[in-house]
C-alpha cells in the first residue's frame, strides 16, 4: 500500500529509515508525475553500464583497504540493485521482495550443510564442489557453458569458460601445457602482425589473452586482481618518475623514454629498498 505523501516525506527524512526509507525513495525517484525527468527515463540496458562500474568501485575499495569507503561503494551498488527492481516493478515484471525471495531460497537451497541435514564436516573444496553441483542441478539440461555471464570482465568469463570446461575432462593436465600453448600463441601473433589483417591480428592478439587467463586459472591466480595490482604498480611508480622530475622544475612532456627509464628503475629500488626495510 502506497504512502501518503506526508508518510513518504517522513520516512525518506528518516536517518534510520533503513530499507524501506531506500525503497521509497526509489520509487519517489521514479514517480512519473514527480520524479527525477533523468531516473524516468533509465532502462535496464542504460542502468547496466553503472552497476558494472559501482561493483568495480566496491572491488577497488577492497583491493585499497578503504574500508572507511566500504560503506557509500556497498550503498551505491546496493541502490543498483533497488534500481533494477524499480524499473521492474514498474514493468509489471517482478519487484524488489522477489529479488530478496529469490536470492534467499537460492543460499538455503545450496547450503544444506547450515540449512538442511547435509553434513557440514567436508572442506571447503568438497564444499565448492557441492555447491557446483547444485548449480549444475539446477540448470538441468543445459549445455556446460550455458549461463556464464557475457556481462563480467572478459578475463574473468574467460576463467569461468575454462572452469566449466574444466569439470568435464577439457582441460591441460598442469601448467607446462599451458605455457607451451602459450609461446604458440604468441608466435601466431607475431605472424599476424607481419602478414595478416588488423582483424585477424585482433583474434590472435584474443587468443593470447585467453591462454594467460588460463595460465592464472592453473596457478590460481585472479588475472582481474593480478592486473589491478600490476595498474597500481605503474600508477605508483610513474607518480614517482613526476615527482623525481618535478624537483627539476620539469615535466614528462620536458623528458625523453631513456631519462624516464632510468627513473622508472630508480622508483623500482625504492620500493625494493623500503619492502627490505619493512622485511
Amino acid at each position: 500500500m502506497p504512502f501518503s505523501k506526508a508518510a513518504s516525506d517522513a520516512l525518506i527524512q528518516n536517518p534510520d529509515g533503513g530499507m524501506p526509507r531506500l525503497l521509497e525513495i526509489m520509487r519517489r525517484l521514479r514517480d512519473p508525475a514527480t520524479g527525477c525527468p533523468w531516473d524516468i527515463e533509465q532502462t535496464f540496458d542504460s542502468i547496466a553500464p553503472y552497476t558494472l562500474e559501482e561493483a568495480h568501485e566496491v572491488a577497488d575499495a577492497i583491493a585499497r583497504k578503504a574500508y572507511d569507503e566500504l560503506p557509500a561503494e556497498l550503498g551505491d551498488l546496493l541502490f543498483q540493485a533497488v534500481f533494477h527492481a524499480q524499473m521492474a516493478q514498474d514493468a509489471g515484471l517482478f519487484g524488489f521482495d522477489d529479488v530478496v525471495r529469490a536470492i534467499c531460497d537460492k543460499m538455503v537451497a545450496r547450503h544444506p550443510h547450515v540449512f538442511g541435514d547435509a553434513s557440514r564436516d567436508k572442506s571447503a573444496e568438497q564444499q565448492t564442489r557441492d555447491w557446483e553441483q547444485i548449480k549444475a542441478a539446477e540448470r538441468g539440461a543445459a549445455r556446460v557453458l550455458d549461463g556464464v555471464a557475457l556481462g563480467l570482465p572478459a578475463l574473468t568469463r574467460a576463467v569461468k569458460l575454462q572452469k566449466r570446461a574444466a569439470r568435464v575432462g577439457f582441460d591441460w593436465p598442469s601448467t607446462d601445457e599451458v605455457l607451451a600453448k602459450l609461446t604458440e600463441e604468441v608466435a601466431e601473433l607475431v605472424e599476424a602482425r607481419d602478414s595478416l589483417t588488423q582483424a585477424e591480428v585482433e583474434e590472435e592478439f584474443g587468443d593470447l589473452l585467453f591462454v594467460m587467463a588460463n595460465l592464472a586459472r592453473h596457478l590460481q591466480i585472479d588475472p582481474e586482481a593480478a592486473l589491478r595490482a600490476t595498474n597500481a604498480k605503474f600508477s605508483r611508480r610513474f607518480g614517482r618518475i613526476e615527482d623525481f622530475l618535478a624537483e627539476a622544475g620539469r615535466s614528462p612532456s620536458q623528458s625523453d623514454l631513456a631519462e624516464m627509464d632510468a627513473l622508472w628503475n630508480r622508483a623500482k629500488a625504492e620500493e625494493k629498498a623500503a619492502k627490505a626495510g619493512k622485511a
